[in-house]
This record gives structure tokens, C-alpha cells and sequence, in this order.
């Protein structure tokens, strides 16, 4: 088992991460542990990434990765642009990143994530307990000279202590990025109360073919906040696009 209180660095990993204000808003506050405020207005964010080879990490080896949880007040980190998180869910493909996850206070459990670029056709796909549980259709582009870089800062329970950590990282975002459907399949899994409202509407995102990052050897009780801490100034969201009609895939409503 690697040693919880040591970092880690994965470097360019294929990533989709984005936002949406959920179906169902009290479940998603329900999720919240006592001590800590999702956003007035709920929102839920999801992470599908793929580490393609061993030699990208410092030490987990290769693997894939789905964590999704609710965005909170208060708390953002002093270099990004994205809220807080608090984890609600960790499907990792990998025995070595759950045990050094669940070491560190995440919700680690099995799972299977993929990514699939077909033209400017993204499918990320979640399997848990060999089925699919979460699907997700975007339009991408090609990347850049852009690069995005900052901080996430995401929260835990560890030892009935709730702590956070800043996770830097930098990604070569593609142009354009579109999501267009986001289906949870899966009725009885645990992910299924986050699902998104119908219509889809989508906060923030981005698909990254490269994006590098760390876990970091610090993590802070909740009481003694990070430094350089200051308390969000954001109100309401800012929807970068409400997903068309024309974009459902399934026929659907979003989430189902």
C-alpha cells in the first residue's frame, strides 16, 4: 500500500470534468455532511479521467477514475476557478489508488471509467459492478496554445474529521466543448440522486486530452482552513449552455 501522507503526480492524463444543477435538489443537499453548505443553487460536478500508462504516475500505475460530489460555499481554493467539492463518490479501476484514496478520506470504491474520441465525438462511460451507470456525450475540439492551471480543492471525512486539500494541476483544454447528453442509467445505484435536471444545464467544464496533477502530502482539518483561504464571493451560476433539444441522444430526459 503507498503511504497516504505522500504525494503523487499524474501527468497527462485524459480528463472530462464539468458541472450541472442537479434533478433533484434536496437529495443532493442530503449527500452534505453537518459543518459544510453546498451551493444555494445545488450544483454537482463530475470527473471521468484515464491514466493510459504506468509511467504517467509517481506510483499508482495505470488506471481509470470516476469521482462526482456537490459544490460548496466558502471554501474555494485561492488559485482556481472552479467551488470547492465535497467527494460523494471514488470508482477507481485500481486496488492502489482506492486503498491510498480511502486512506485519505475519499468514498473509494470499484469502478471503471472510459473515454472514447471518435472525430469530434467524446463518450466518457462509468461501470460499476460490470454495468454502466453513467454516460456522457460531448462535442470536443482540438487543443491549443491555451492552458488552464490553478487549483482544486475537494473535501473528505477521515477519522470523523472533515479535511480538504488543494490539488494543482494544468490542462490543455480542447476548443470547441460541448456537452450534449448526460444519462445515469442506473436507477438503483448510489450515484443516481445526483442526477442532472432536464433540461441539461451545464456551470463550467472542459475535455483535456493532457492534464497533469497531484495529490498533495498536506491535508488540512476543516478548522484550520488553508492558508490563503478567502471565504466565495459567487452568487448564482453562471450556466456556460443549456443543452439543446436537438442534442439528446436517448430521447430521454436528462439523468434518466
Amino acid at each position: 500500500m503507498l503511504d497516504p501522507a505522500a504525494p503523487q503526480l499524474v501527468v497527462n492524463s485524459r480528463v472530462l470534468l464539468f458541472s450541472w444543477l442537479p434533478a433533484d435538489p434536496d437529495a443532493v443537499a442530503a449527500l452534505v455532511p453537518a459543518g459544510l453548505r453546498p451551493r444555494p443553487d445545488r450544483q454537482v460536478f463530475l470527473c471521468q479521467y484515464v491514466v493510459d500508462d504506468a509511467s504517467q504516475t509517481s506510483g499508482f500505475g495505470a488506471y481509470s477514475l470516476t469521482y462526482l460530489g456537490v459544490s460548496l460555499v466558502g471554501l474555494d481554493p485561492p488559485e482556481g476557478d472552479t467551488p470547492a467539492g465535497w467527494w460523494t463518490h471514488y470508482l477507481a479501476s485500481s486496488p492502489v489508488v482506492r486503498e491510498y484514496a480511502a486512506a485519505r478520506g475519499a468514498p473509494a470504491g470499484a469502478g471503471q471509467t472510459s473515454l472514447d474520441v471518435r472525430g469530434e465525438q467524446l463518450t466518457a462511460e462509468t461501470r460499476a459492478d460490470g454495468r454502466p451507470v453513467i454516460r456522457v456525450r460531448a462535442r470536443v475540439g482540438h487543443t491549443s496554445h491555451v492552458i488552464r492551471s490553478g487549483h482544486h480543492r475537494y473535501l473528505t471525512a477521515r477519522n470523523g474529521e472533515l479535511v480538504s486539500a488543494d490539488y494543482p494541476y494544468v490542462a490543455e483544454p480542447v476548443t470547441p466543448f460541448e456537452i450534449e447528453s448526460v444519462e445515469f442509467l442506473a436507477p438503483e445505484d448510489p450515484v443516481y440522486p445526483l442526477r442532472p435536471a432536464n433540461p441539461l444545464t451545464i456551470a463550467w467544464g472542459f475535455y483535456s486530452p493532457r492534464v497533469s496533477f497531484a495529490y498533495p502530502a498536506a491535508q488540512n482539518a476543516l478548522d484550520a482552513p488553508p492558508t490563503g483561504h478567502v471565504p466565495s464571493a459567487r452568487g448564482e451560476p453562471q450556466p456556460v449552455h443549456q443543452v439543446p433539444a436537438r442534442r439528446a441522444r436517448s430521447g430521454l430526459p436528462s439523468g434518466s
